[in-house]
């Protein structure tokens, strides 16, 4: 079989989880190939993603590795079903980096998705107009062309929230709400699509104030992703460099303390609505 050279993120979370599994067990690969009677190399591309693996191999390493979580393994097993399925965003591979396909791939999947922005207003609430304002501003221009085709994409990805089946949180400090990228009229547009948008089904949009005591976060921006199972959470952070995606327990962890730190700091969500609309005046105002 052809190893994958460009394995999709779930090829990599199945072969990470697979990974840590053997770990937990205190195997190393060789014991763990001489049991399943292949070569150690095929157990290192089984964890790098770059080998498919079968439901009946992913249970007999559950196993032989006394892992006894029965959820995680069908979650496992469950990617394994479906890993010929692609979604919408292959229609950009070869036209956008692989950086926005991992983010569409991410929400894709998920079960519920929890974010937080301190200089912008997220990805997923985000109008055309803001979008389109982002891209330009970016330190080396992009040609014209490559502005309307990211602005496309990040549009498309909307639809997770138009569809109403996954719950997403939103907390959105307010110097991204003041912020602005292309002037009030845009910023005001911006802050009336978030209070229509607060109000679809499965939608929680809350403000974080300034005068809140600075809270003891890590990150400017962080996308909290729940998998079917705990065990399979992942978090995604924007760097300078692209994506960094974290999944280890440890780091799960402590993301999941900072998002109760911030559920305990924001506004309400009918709080934060009426505070967006105040800033939305402001910058009406402003355009008079």
């Amino acid at each position: 079989m052809a190893l994958r050279t460009n394995p999709t993120l779930r090829q990599l979370r199945l072969g990470a989880e697979l990974r840590r599994m053997r770990e937990q067990a205190g195997l190393g690969g060789s014991q763990l190939a001489r049991a399943l009677g292949i070569n150690p190399a095929h157990v290192t591309q089984m964890e790098s993603g770059r080998t498919g693996v079968s439901i009946e191999r992913l249970r007999t390493i559950a196993a032989l590795c006394m892992c006894v979580n029965e959820p995680l393994i069908d979650a496992l097993a469950a990617i394994i079903t479906d890993r010929n399925k692609g979604g919408w965003w292959e229609e950009y591979r070869g036209t956008l980096s692989s950086d926005f396909l991992e983010v569409a791939e991410i929400e894709g999947h998920t079960s519920g998705l929890s974010t937080y922005t301190m200089a912008f207003i997220p990805g997923l609430l985000q109008t055309s107009g803001y979008t389109s304002a982002v891209f330009d501003r970016a330190l080396t221009p992009l040609p014209r062309h490559e502005v309307d085709l990211r602005t496309a994409f990040r549009i498309r990805r909307r639809e997770l929230l138009r569809s109403g089946a996954t719950p997403y949180s939103a907390y959105i400090h307010e110097a991204a709400l003041r912020m602005q990228f292309s002037g009030p009229q845009v910023q005001a547009e911006q802050l009336c699509s978030l209070i229509e948008d607060s109000g679809r089904p499965k939608v929680s949009i809350r403000v974080v104030l300034f005068d809140v005591d600075t809270l003891p976060l890590n990150y400017e921006n962080f996308t909290y992703v729940e998998g079917p199972v705990r065990e399979l959470d992942t978090v995604q952070v924007d760097s300078a460099v692209g994506n960094v995606l974290f999944d280890a327990p440890a780091h799960i962890a402590r993301f999941r303390a900072m998002l109760a730190r911030l559920d305990s700091a924001a506004l309400s969500e009918g709080d934060s609505r009426e505070f967006i609309r105040s800033i939305k005046k402001d910058m009406e105002s402003k355009h008079v």
